[in-house]
């Protein structure tokens, strides 16, 4: 902590993080983690990011420094939360109308964006929380802190009068709408395709899972979605789910944070129950597939002969 605080004098003397980066030799952002592991530490926000660049908290503040320090006080104040893409939709608004009903003095700051932007946005102390997926059993990159609060199966989905069967080789021939490169869940389609010899035939990239949900009811192209999503949206009799062989992708959903965070720490934790509770409800209301061999024959879309 004592060089913590070295850099936070340092910070206070040369009236930026830039100038106290030069007076000890080291980049912005190290100085930036320095100082919001103090905060952490301490529980007080010692730095004002209301302005550009930020300063120091003037000592008028000092008793609500003392206020947001303490655990047991009304949570109260600004809570910036950053929504990871595959997490902004519409179903995370019951868990935050909870939190603004329950503590009305909290003001939220929303903000949606890839996850590696969301993660230098916490690192550089623009985020407090961040609502993120992860790959099954991986956490965020240090210095930041993972929670674990849910976990969901990723689904490969198409039109409920689409004709692909739920194997590899006819999934190798299909047109696919997934997220762009750099998502995770894409990548494990790849690699698992990839080990069975194929390789998907890219159609459309789409950030947005509504528009992905919208292509894959046309009929324009497989998707691949997770499976509270499907079932979230009343998607259970417009699409069927196709299981391949040896097929089992998964996604965590975490709360991501750089440190404690005073009396907006309860605030937090209603967010994290409400969102673990929406992952919980969803459980039972996931889509099963359906196999083709099981569909009466005047039911099976006839295909082209090649």
């Amino acid at each position: 902590m004592l060089d913590d605080l070295l850099a936070l004098v340092e910070f206070a003397q040369a009236g930026s993080i830039a100038g106290a980066a030069d007076r000890l030799h080291r980049t912005p952002s190290a100085i930036t983690r320095q100082l919001q592991r103090l905060e952490a530490a301490l529980g007080a926000e010692l730095l004002d990011r209301s302005v550009k660049p930020p300063r120091l908290n003037s000592l008028q503040r000092t008793e609500a420094i003392k206020s947001t320090a303490s655990r047991d006080a009304e949570p109260h104040g600004l809570l910036r939360i950053g929504l990871a893409h595959p997490l902004a939709e519409g179903t995370l608004i019951e868990p935050i109308r909870a939190l603004t009903d329950t503590y009305p003095t909290v003001r939220l700051l929303l903000l949606s964006e890839r996850t590696p932007e969301l993660f230098n946005r916490l690192i550089a102390g623009e985020l407090d929380v961040a609502v993120v997926p992860l790959p099954e059993g991986k956490t965020a990159p240090s210095p930041l802190l993972t929670n674990i609060i849910a976990t969901d199966r990723v689904e490969i989905v198409q039109s409920a009068a689409g004709n692909v069967d739920g194997d590899w080789e006819s999934l190798g021939r299909a047109p696919w709408v997934l997220n762009p490169p750099g998502c995770f869940l894409r990548a494990g389609l790849i690699d698992r395709m990839g080990r069975a010899g194929f390789t998907p035939m890219i159609a459309a990239e789409i950030h947005n899972m509504h528009l992905q949900l919208a292509f894959v009811q046309s009929g324009y192209g497989v998707g691949l979605l997770p499976a509270r999503f499907i079932a979230g949206n009343n998607s259970l009799h417009t699409v069927e789910v196709l299981r391949p062989p040896s097929f089992d992708l998964h996604m965590s959903v975490a709360i991501v944070r750089v440190g404690q965070l005073g009396a907006l720490e309860r605030a937090v934790g209603l967010l994290e129950q409400g969102i673990r509770h929406l992952f919980e409800a969803s459980s039972t209301k996931k889509p099963v597939s359906r196999s083709r061999r099981c569909l009466p024959a005047n039911r099976r879309k006839a295909r082209p002969r090649k």
